[in-house]
């Protein structure tokens, strides 16, 4: 049974996770049409750090909102925890956009690509579950997903990281696709804490 209060609650954090979750795909769409375009950048990397800004934004407004209300919907640690790791996404997703730049990548590899198109799935499931979250029902499709994405990235990076060390690729090369595949790989796993937060807030609603 869910929990009663005689005291009102601020429902507003759930339109907040929806921003919020709307905005990791924005970033995380951004990135993949980097990757496809690099290096012709085309003002993709300002774009993506703006999106790096406004997840910035809405975390403030979340974390401003949880310090002046009593009474929340769900419990304050789920909101803070959830909060953070929607912020990860973008964070990681910018860091990711920035390396290319950063790192004079000629051009992406194809498992980097690959691994950001796992983002945006990911993501995707991501968003459609924080806009049904109020509910606390029928979320367990979009979790399930993300963990399967989230296995499939865990693949996809062990075979990029492989090839780098099999085809007598410069030094200096792995060292720079080994951080990018890692932050991307940091990307994913933080959609699948989201969606372990979500799980947890809906078995103690339910």
């Amino acid at each position: 049974m869910a929990r009663l209060s005689l005291l009102p609650r601020d429902d507003a954090f759930f339109e907040l996770f929806t921003e919020a979750g709307r905005n990791t795909l924005h970033a995380a769409q951004l990135l993949d049409r980097m990757m496809g375009t690099w290096p012709d950048d085309g003002g993709l990397a300002r774009e993506v750090l703006k999106a790096e800004q406004e997840g910035d934004r809405i975390t403030h407004d979340i974390v401003r909102r949880l310090n002046t209300t009593f009474v929340t919907p769900i419990d304050r640690e789920d909101i803070y925890g959830l909060a953070t790791k929607l912020d990860d996404i973008v964070d990681y997703t910018e860091e990711a956009a920035d390396f290319l730049g950063l790192y004079q990548i000629e051009a992406p590899m194809a498992q980097a690509q690959a691994l950001t198109r796992v983002l945006v799935s990911a993501c995707e499931q991501l968003a459609m579950g924080l806009e049904n979250v109020r509910g606390f029902r029928d979320l367990e499709r979009y979790w399930i997903e993300i963990h399967r994405l989230e296995n499939e990235g865990d693949r996809i990076s062990r075979d990029a990281v492989a090839s780098l060390f099999s085809n007598g690729i410069d030094p200096m090369v792995v060292i720079r696709w080994k951080d990018i595949f890692a932050v991307l790989e940091n990307a994913i796993d933080a959609t699948e804490t989201a969606a372990q937060i979500i799980e947890g807030i809906v078995i103690k609603n339910s």
